[in-house]
This record gives structure tokens, C-alpha cells and sequence, in this order.
């Protein structure tokens, strides 16, 4: 497990799950059950992962879907930065990388009851439709959500 460090007020919300091998399987999508804290405020949601140098990639593509406690899906495959040019990563840390990943700005959970976030990695050799079995150097993945501070800023 990992901790957001920081005096970080606006923090509501975080989760992860830890891969023991380094590697998330394909086949193995992670949930998150998420009980909101109120219906009228705005959110900012962020995906958060934690690499390390065995991450072999440039970029990471994820397929997310958001469940609504009434039953509506939102499901969106995105890609992410992971590398500049040089292959530099982009996210905190030398030997153990953290990413902090935009997924949902000004996000409002309207509906009352539980709310389910299922995050898979879909990262495939280039020229490939098969999915790699195992994403390398990935320690773990999760989420977090923060309030909207007054002034807009995060």
C-alpha cells in the first residue's frame, strides 16, 4: 500500500491495490467501491500509479468504467504520458515513480449509494491486437479524489 504524503486539505478519497510481482495482469482489472461524501460539491478524481524502471513504456493505456449506483456505465479507454522523448519518466521519484493522472475534472456524484471505478491496463506490443499478458513495473494502481479548492486550484 501507498500514502499521498503532503498536507493535502482537499484530499477526500484514496485507494490502491498492490501488484506482489511488479506486473498487472491483463486479465485482472482493479476495482474500487466508492461511497461519496455529499452530492453537491465538485471533485476532481485522479488515477494514481507507482512504477519502476522495469516500466517499459512511453505512455499507458487504460479501459475505466465508472458505475452509477443506479446502474448507468461510463466506460472510457484513455491514454496517458508516462515518458518524455528521452524516456525520462514523467511522474515523482527515481528508482519508484508515482503518477498522479487526471481522469474526471469538476466531477459532481449526483446519485446517493455506492459508486464502482474498474480500472484495467489494455497496453499492447506496437503492431499488436493482443494484449501484453503482464504490464512490467507496475507496483500498484489506485485513485483519489479531492475537493475543489475555492480559487479552482488544486
Amino acid at each position: 500500500m501507498f500514502a499521498i504524503t503532503g498536507c493535502d486539505d482537499n484530499l477526500v478519497a484514496t485507494d490502491n491495490i498492490s501488484f506482489d510481482s511488479a506486473a498487472w495482469p491483463a486479465n485482472e482489472p482493479v476495482e474500487f467501491m466508492i461511497e461519496p461524501v455529499d452530492t453537491i460539491s465538485d471533485y476532481q478524481i485522479y488515477l494514481n500509479m507507482r512504477n519502476n524502471k522495469a516500466y517499459a513504456f512511453k505512455n499507458l493505456w487504460l479501459i475505466t468504467q465508472m458505475k452509477f449506483p443506479q446502474g448507468k456505465i461510463v466506460t472510457d479507454t484513455l491514454e496517458y504520458a508516462m515518458a518524455d522523448a528521452r524516456g525520462a519518466f514523467l511522474g515523482t521519484g527515481s528508482d519508484v515513480v508515482e503518477n498522479k493522472l487526471t481522469y474526471k475534472k469538476g466531477f459532481r456524484f449526483r446519485e446517493s449509494g455506492t459508486y464502482q471505478l474498474t480500472l484495467q491496463q489494455a497496453m499492447r506490443k506496437s503492431g499488436s491486437a493482443t494484449p501484453l499478458p503482464q504490464l512490467e513495473g507496475v507496483l500498484d494502481v489506485g485513485y483519489s479524489i479531492e475537493k475543489n479548492s475555492q480559487d479552482g486550484s488544486n
